[in-house]
């Protein structure tokens, strides 16, 4: 080699400092936008599926309040209790003469 060989990589590295600034930062510009369209639809869609997993989330716990509901409307029917306070815990209900009856003023 001699001593006029200019180093390749050296000769391109200058160039693009000055020749070519302006479609440098260009396409690092370009290169940033395309990232960020990325990383916001990368987010994007990871808020749609915890939203629709949200959305699963409340049609289960509404299905189980409507459930709980019909059951606790079953529990507490009157014929039910009533049915209830006679076999399991032998109450009956008092005779006339043993009833009292309180006024309020």
């Amino acid at each position: 080699m001699s001593k006029n060989t200019v180093n390749l990589a050296k000769l391109i590295g200058l160039d693009l400092l000055t020749v070519g600034r302006w479609p440098l930062i260009a396409l690092l510009l370009i290169f940033a936008s395309a990232m960020a369209v990325v990383f916001t639809t990368h987010l994007t869609r990871a808020a749609i599926s915890e939203k629709d997993q949200a959305l699963v989330e409340r049609e289960r716990l509404d299905d189980e309040w409507r459930n709980l509901l019909l059951e606790e409307t079953a529990l507490a029917e009157h014929s039910r209790v009533q049915t209830i306070a006679k076999q399991d815990l032998e109450m009956k209900r008092p005779d006339s003469d043993k009833e009292v009856v309180i006024d309020l003023p």
